[in-house]
């Protein structure tokens, strides 16, 4: 049965909606809708609505942030990474092995969920940016690029002393009341504020200052300032092995996808090691061996250049993301690897 309603209840309705602003829809917390349709909000600010600033701090407001070279850099086919939740999942089944090599020269690196980031300049829709924790050749501030500007969030989180570190290679954030439905799927390696413990979950709060629960089984509690995996040879070559079979992502540094630098820069990121984000400059820094030993990285030059690194597994094994294939462990005498190897360097002393 359909009800109708009579003018005057009508019209007093609409004087309500208009004068409470029930009228108006909000942007949905990050990561709300990530199970269902996509949404087009594209705020000009930060998506807490805090104004993003250049010269201030902001944070990552998506399970994945890809930091583009420029603001036309991204395709069509890329339009799922840049929405708010960005659709990583959907982004990288929608490319073609094509695409994914293209991604050469269009972006170069990822941030996660949580993460920092300094706002150095904004244009209408977005932001550069660079990420203090990707310490990078291009910039002495940290890893740059380009950044929608929904992406982001200029409030300042929620802070405690303890955080939750996800180890597995995904993880769901969840709503905060029983049943906790599944809401975001987020990368291996974020870190987030914990506000405390139910039975089966640990609460955190997002970037927005959303209460979230994530399983306890699939996180690292620990103190601020302590890192989620104590670093050891083991545990670094270990955590390295644990995406075999992943696939291979230009700029990618998340549980989604890695490349060969992402690799090795993750991993030791939840070791508490910090390394350069790329293969040239980690071939730069750290203590060079002459011999390796677990957990070292090894570098491949070609042209006279490095352009890719491995870590070092023991027994004449190495853990490593060749361009265009998985995360594999193959033998460091492999033909391809040994002509083009130009030596090593330590970052766990």
């Amino acid at each position: 049965m359909i009800r109708v309603l009579s003018a005057a209840p009508v019209l007093l309705l609409a004087l309500v909606l208009l004068t409470t602003g029930g009228l108006a829809t909000s942007p949905m917390p990050s990561g709300s809708d990530a199970t269902g349709p996509s949404t087009s909000f594209r705020p000009a600010s930060g998506s807490s609505g805090a104004t993003l600033r250049v010269g201030s701090d902001a944070w990552v407001s998506v399970a994945v942030a890809t930091l583009w070279r420029r603001p036309d850099s991204p395709r069509d086919v890329d339009a799922p990474a840049l929405e708010r939740p960005a659709r990583i999942q959907r982004w990288l089944s929608d490319m073609s092995a094509a695409q994914r090599r293209a991604l050469n020269g269009r972006a170069d690196t990822q941030a996660l969920l949580g993460d920092r980031v300094r706002v150095v300049r904004l244009r209408p829709g977005w932001a550069k940016v660079v990420v203090p924790s990707q310490p990078s050749q291009l910039d002495r501030r940290g890893y740059p690029g380009w950044v929608p500007r929904r992406q982001l969030t200029a409030k300042r989180p929620i802070r405690t002393g303890r955080f939750a570190t996800v180890l597995r290679r995904t993880a769901w954030l969840r709503t905060d009341q029983d049943p906790a439905r599944k809401l975001l799927r987020v990368s291996f390696g974020t870190r987030l504020p914990v506000l405390g413990e139910t039975p089966r979950h640990v609460r955190v709060a997002t970037p927005d200052g959303v209460v979230r629960r994530v399983a306890k089984d699939v996180v690292a509690v620990h103190d601020k300032g302590v890192p989620a995996l104590a670093p050891t040879r083991i545990s670094l070559v270990r955590t390295a092995k644990s995406f075999v079979d992943l696939p291979y992502l230009w700029a990618g540094v998340s549980g989604f996808g890695l490349d060969c630098s992402g690799l090795t820069w993750l991993t030791h990121r939840v070791h508490g090691l910090r390394i350069p984000r790329d293969a040239l400059p980690q071939s730069r820094r750290g203590q060079p061996v002459t011999a390796p030993r677990r957990g070292d990285l090894m570098f491949y030059a070609s042209e006279g250049r490095v352009d890719h690194v491995s870590m070092y597994a023991g027994k004449g094994r190495m853990v490593h993301a060749p361009g265009g294939q998985e995360v594999q462990v193959i033998a460091t005498s492999t033909p391809a690897y040994r002509s083009e190897y130009v030596g090593a360097r330590r970052y766990l002393r």
